[in-house]
């Protein structure tokens, strides 16, 4: 059906994105819920690139991150990822903060890990197809410094999102816009990624968009958190809320009510799907991680935890340090604004 799209579109992943070169080995790594024809064209596209692609698939954990581990083949996959130039993951239960994710990660110097959890043909092609990455990463470049030096942080959102946090310069602000040439940790363009003060976080989050782990949707009734110094203390809303406090609670592990990070949606075509990576970067949207944070992103030593998980928040509003750069979604800073014009 997206037969000259889809090859469009995993072209400009593998050539522009990544940046493969003659000789360089590519892990694709999937599961049994994973998306083979999107797999497969990408590793058509590494073999015309000139690239080594390398297909691992296996049955579908039933967890995701740690909680993955018990179900993987830990030693043979990080054989594989410790090993390689690329490796690009297309799993449904994301290998991202698993044992064989942090081996590579500690081990392999030069690894340039790109993280496509989930991803449809119809996914990708949106998401990369017909974008200006170059205005748009010196955009979110640009969103990214107003970020670092920033000191206090504060989002609203129309569904009742009133939070407010402190920045950590030993924390990173990272920005996936599109460029995965060096070595390093990368997620779809279009997200900014902030990792607060750990303990700042105060206030209260409404998830009205989608929530996963446990849902990979967007909830009847949208959940309601009222965080106190980075931590859950109450969870509200419909039934859905009362599992998503289940699940949390049932791992037994104090770091699965923390708050990790946030993260800005800017990719111009991504739409709410139920698919994670796209929906975190809905334009405007505020993607609020809860759980593990990992060394590299939250120095010197992280944030511990067994597992993570995401939750949205629709047309946010955000001031640095008491000034207004974004309105219900909308990039309302003149200088901001007329880097790049999102319709």
């Amino acid at each position: 059906m997206y037969t000259y799209e889809l090859q469009k579109a995993t072209d400009i992943l593998v050539k522009d994105v990544c940046a493969v070169k003659k000789g360089e080995t590519v892990v694709l790594t999937g599961d049994s819920l994973s998306c083979m024809p999107v797999i497969n064209a990408v590793a058509s596209s590494v073999y015309a690139a000139g690239g080594l692609p390398m297909i691992i698939t296996f049955p579908a954990p039933d967890g995701v991150g740690q909680a993955a581990d018990p179900k993987l083949p830990i030693e043979p996959l990080t054989a594989a990822v410790s090993n390689c130039d690329v490796w690009i993951e297309f799993n449904q239960k994301w290998l991202l903060y698993s044992t064989p994710y942090q081996r590579a990660i500690s081990e392999n110097k030069k690894l340039r890990y790109l993280c496509l959890v989930e991803f449809t043909e119809d996914v990708l092609i949106r998401t990369l197809c017909d974008i200006d990455t170059s205005k748009l990463r010196t955009f979110m470049e640009a969103v990214a410094v107003r970020n670092r030096e920033a000191k206090e942080i504060h989002m609203t959102t129309p569904a009742g999102t009133d939070v407010t946090f402190l920045t950590d310069p030993q924390h990173v602000v990272s920005v996936d816009a599109g460029d995965a040439s060096k070595s390093g940790v990368y997620m779809m363009l279009g997200q900014l990624n902030v990792v607060p003060k750990f303990g700042s976080v105060n206030g209260t989050n409404v998830f009205d968009g989608t929530v996963t782990p446990p849902f990979g949707k967007s909830p009847a009734e949208p959940i309601r958190l009222t965080v106190k110094d980075s931590v859950i203390v109450k969870i509200e809303g419909g039934s859905e809320a009362a599992e998503y406090e289940k699940w949390l609670k049932n791992f037994n592990d104090p770091g699965m009510l923390k708050m990790a990070h946030v993260a800005y949606g800017f990719n111009p075509g991504a739409k709410l799907s139920g698919n994670v990576v796209e929906d975190e970067r809905v334009w405007g949207a505020t993607e609020w991680g809860i759980g593990y944070v990992s060394p590299t992103v939250g120095g010197p030593d992280g944030q511990a935890a067994v597992s993570h998980t995401d939750g949205l928040c629709m047309n946010s509003s955000v001031w640095l340090d008491g000034k207004q750069i974004m309105d219900e979604g909308k990039i309302i800073d003149p200088e901001l604004a007329k880097l790049y014009e999102h319709k």
